[in-house]
């Protein structure tokens, strides 16, 4: 079982500094997302010493942002990615050994509007599902209108009279960050957040390090690695520029945008794909209280990659297949109450749009030595992690030991249903279902560790409880009071209802845990609800272009 007590909170940040300064690393990870979090516990694993740089927090950008599935992508059978789809199909297994409350497996299902359609979805899923290795227990089933009147009642009856459903994959990404990261701090690799890379250091041609100043405190460090990768997802090209200038373009950045409703609003019970007028397929996904549609794919060339914004074009995209799926309303923008937007680094293919490259990952070593990764899928981050690692082997010239492979991480414990988990949570500690949850499924086996700093919600009748601010500070890493609200607990976006007030009470215990004067506890509050706002402002754009419409 994983160590459920590693943690990613240094005992001083100054400590923290000193080490990184003092000690020469095998390797050096720039990006604290996935991907980075991914090589650092194999490369710590197979006994290398390992550092990890992310310039803002953990999984700030693409990895906290995406649509939270663990799936090998059907989609792309389509575009004749076979080697592709059989990878990532596999990997889903891996993931849920790893961590299973971040792998809960669900149904998505596929509505079908006749029997022709339904022998193609039946024909596809199956070889879909023959290239996962799925076991029989969780093979596709076939839904027929009385299956779907109890199944998925609110698909329109009169459009689709049979589905199929299939398993997939619900995880919460940011969470699957902070828990690899940990399994790689478990077996000694050094982590730091908030410490931006500002220049190479080489010797001879190669570069042997990497300079950094910390946000915090203003201080620059030295941090000596034998090999440097660059997993710095929609910053891979402008670190790649320091080594090389200018390198060859290889990212093309998209954008993906996901609307949240309230659940009453949109009560559907699995996940459901809806294919839009330009035949692409999002999702309905529900989570909680609320469910949430996406995602977008389309180019991005603003100069925000990491709170990218969110135009009323792609809420109206987003809205617009619903009420030909489900028996509802339409539901109008004004009906979103959180919404939130990401860039993939996609590896750029000529003349193709974003819903047509590849999702495949690529690695390069650049002149220097560095080596880079970019692309991929989330699903996939264990076999990329393992494809950079080989190349370090290479570098370091050694024959590394075995890696880590599905081990478990922090948090995975050995239970495998949820519901069960939940409930013997709720019977040992007395909250409330709803909590015991989302508890469950966002910290797993520590969810008892969590409420003994502190079971009582933050705000009257909420769901984020105490333990988890103090469980972010001291375990995980959170130095912001955004850390706490949008990455930790997650009640940004699946919380809406109560984060303003949750900002505030969070705010005023970070305040006092972490010594910040009274300026900067006002200055936290106000930047994250800056980013609330953001988020939200396809809202004004909308009622101004329908104004302009009258």
């Amino acid at each position: 079982m994983a160590d459920s007590t590693a943690t990613l909170t240094p005992s001083s940040r100054d400590g923290l500094l000193d080490t990184l300064e003092s000690e020469s690393f095998d390797v050096v990870v720039i990006g604290g997302g996935i991907t980075g979090a991914g090589v650092a516990r194999d490369a710590s694993a197979r006994g290398l010493s390992v550092a990890v740089i992310e310039a803002d927090d953990f999984a700030a950008g693409t990895s906290s942002r995406s649509s939270k599935l663990i799936h090998g992508g059907l989609r792309y059978l389509a575009m004749g990615e076979v080697n592709l789809v059989r990878r990532t199909a596999l990997e889903r297994k891996a993931v849920h050994a790893m961590a299973p409350h971040l792998a809960e497996p669900c149904w998505m299902v596929v509505p079908a509007k006749g029997r022709a359609s339904l022998t193609t979805f039946r024909t596809g899923i199956g070889t879909y599902e023959k290239l996962g290795a799925v076991e029989d227990r969780d093979r596709h089933t076939t839904w027929d209108a009385d299956d779907l009147a109890v199944e998925e009642p609110l698909l329109r009856s009169d459009r689709y009279r049979w589905a199929i459903a299939y398993r997939e994959y619900l995880t919460d990404d940011a969470r699957l960050v902070i828990g690899v990261l940990r399994a790689a701090a478990a077996t000694g690799a050094v982590a730091a957040n908030m410490l931006r890379v500002t220049g190479l250091r080489r010797e001879a041609g190669r570069i042997i390090g990497v300079t950094a100043e910390c946000a915090i405190s203003g201080r620059v460090v030295d941090v000596a690695g034998s090999v440097i990768v660059n997993a710095a997802g929609p910053w891979v090209e402008s670190l790649a520029r320091m080594e090389v200038d200018p390198p060859r373009t290889r990212l093309h950045l998209s954008k993906g945008v996901h609307a949240v409703l309230p659940r009453e609003r949109l009560p559907v019970e699995n996940l459901v794909i809806l294919n839009t007028t330009d035949k692409r397929s999002i999702f309905a996904i529900p989570r909680g209280d609320v469910v949430y549609i996406g995602t977008t794919d389309t180019s991005y060339n603003g100069n925000r990659p990491l709170w990218p914004e969110i135009d009323a074009t792609d809420i109206d995209y987003l809205l617009d297949p619903i009420t030909r799926y489900f028996d509802t309303d339409p539901i109008d923008p004004s009906e979103v109450i959180a919404a939130w937007s990401g860039v993939r680094p996609l590896v750029a293919q000529d003349k193709k749009d974003p819903k047509e490259i590849s999702r495949k990952d690529e690695v390069w070593v650049g002149p220097g030595g560095m080596i880079n990764i970019a692309g991929g899928k989330l699903t996939g981050f264990r076999h990329m992690a393992e494809e950079v690692v080989e190349q370090i082997g290479k570098a370091l010239g050694t024959s590394l030991r075995g890696g880590p492979g599905n081990a478990a991480i922090p948090g995975a414990g050995t239970g495998r249903d949820l519901e069960a988990w939940a409930e013997g949570l709720q019977t040992r500690t007395g909250v409330s279902s709803p909590v015991a949850r989302r508890l469950v499924r966002l910290y797993g086996s520590d969810s008892d560790s969590v409420l003994a700093m502190g079971s009582e919600p933050v705000v009257t009748d909420g769901r984020v409880v105490v333990g988890e601010i103090d469980w972010a500070i001291d375990i995980e890493a959170a130095t912001r009071l955004e850390d706490v609200v949008y990455r930790r607990t997650r009640a940004a976006w699946f919380a809406p209802a109560e984060r303003a007030l949750l900002s505030i009470a969070v705010a005023d215990r970070m305040a006092a845990r972490l010594g910040w004067s009274s300026e900067q506890r006002k200055f936290e509050i106000a930047s994250t609800e800056q980013h609330f706002a953001d988020e939200m402002a396809f809202m004004t754009n909308h009622a101004g272009t329908d104004t302009s419409d009258e």
